[in-house]
This record gives C-alpha cells, sequence and structure tokens, in this order.
C-alpha cells in the first residue's frame, strides 16, 4: 500500500466505524496486495453484525464518505454471509479474507 493512501484510509475507516459500527473492516484489492497504481481505487469490506439493506448501507456509508475525493468501493456484507462466503471462489469475501489487510474489529 502506497504510504502517502495510509493516513486517508485510516480516516476513512475512523468514519465508517463512527457511522455504522461494523463488526470488522478490511482492507483488499490491489492496496492491499501492493499492487496499487496511481488510479487504483480503495477497497474496503464492511462486516456488520446484521443489516436490514446492504445496498442502503452501501449508499449510506458512500455518503459518509463523500468528501474523500479518491475513488472507492464499499461493500456491506454480514458476518455470517462473509463466514460461509470466504470459502467460495468468485466471492469478494474468499480474496478479502485470504489477502485483505484487517483494518478494524471490533473488540
Amino acid at each position: 500500500m502506497a504510504t502517502d493512501i495510509v493516513p486517508i484510509i485510516a480516516k476513512m475507516v475512523r468514519r465508517i466505524v463512527r457511522s455504522c459500527s461494523p463488526e470488522k473492516v478490511i482492507l483488499f484489492g490491489s492496496h492491499a496486495t501492493g499492487r496499487a497504481g496511481p488510479d487504483s481505487d480503495v477497497d474496503l469490506l464492511v462486516v456488520m453484525k446484521a443489516v436490514k439493506s446492504k445496498a442502503r448501507q452501501e449508499v449510506a456509508l458512500r455518503m459518509a464518505l463523500r468528501d474523500f475525493a479518491i475513488p472507492k468501493d464499499i461493500v456491506v456484507t454480514t458476518a455470517e454471509e462473509f463466514e460461509w462466503r470466504k470459502n467460495v471462489a468468485g466471492t469478494i469475501e474468499r480474496p478479502a479474507d485470504r489477502y485483505g489487510q484487517v483494518l478494524y474489529e471490533k473488540g
């Protein structure tokens, strides 16, 4: 991960935690694996205990992060879904679990 983006991602994670109190926030994709280029987006998987509408929560989080002028992809999942999907090929959860960086985990 490029060092200049580290403080920005940390601020984003703090805002996510304040906004929705997730169980876990995982950085995945090119920034997590060290292959990010200048146009790479920041991929964050937000794991929540439960959520009524993942799509609405994703929109709410994008709105909460709208003042961060970097490309970002925010994906919301539940803890239950994460546990079984992390072993399923083709899901976002699998590479996030295997190669991602846990940036926040509820104590």
